[in-house]
């Protein structure tokens, strides 16, 4: 028997000070989603914001359905926007933030299994990482360099 360990390496800020201003930029696009998002039913209200090659920054939020397959994550969400919009171009990095009452959310939140298979599927389109920033509500942010460290034996065909 071989025994094999994962280890997850990831950066935690207290606050959003010592980031660059297009980093701040985007973290705040996130956040500022979080309020275009449509969640009668679970009050989670997501925001998610990809910066793209020329600081171009796009939003998006989850959108609920009462059938809840039929909803859209705030990561899908901002990354069909920005390969509709700008198809062919390079997102550089995502963040994700949550806005909910809910008790146990002041640290951030990372994507669903779904969402993070999406996002393993964009950077192997675009032959690059993607740095992903997860923001709380109280500003504590997590950065990785790419979604493969939340996704460590991810499926990929080629």
């Amino acid at each position: 028997m071989l025994t094999k360990e994962i280890k997850l390496e990831y950066k935690v800020y207290q606050g959003f000070e010592e980031f660059q201003d297009i980093e701040r930029a985007l973290l705040l696009a996130a956040r500022e989603a979080t309020h275009l998002s449509h969640a009668p039913y679970s009050e989670f209200y997501v925001g998610a914001a990809v910066l793209l090659d020329g600081e171009t920054i796009l939003k998006g939020a989850n959108q609920e359905n009462a059938s809840y397959p039929l909803c859209n994550c705030a990561e899908q969400v901002s990354l069909n926007h920005a390969m509709m919009a700008y198809p062919g171009s390079t997102v550089h990095a995502m963040a994700v933030a949550v806005n909910t009452d809910k008790d146990g959310f002041d640290l951030p939140v990372s994507p669903c299994g779904a969402c993070r298979q999406i996002i393993l599927e964009q950077e192997h389109r675009q032959s690059s990482d993607m740095k992903i920033y997860l923001v709380s509500k109280t500003d504590v942010v997590y950065v990785f360099d790419s979604i493969k460290s939340l996704i460590p034996l991810y499926f990929q065909f080629k």
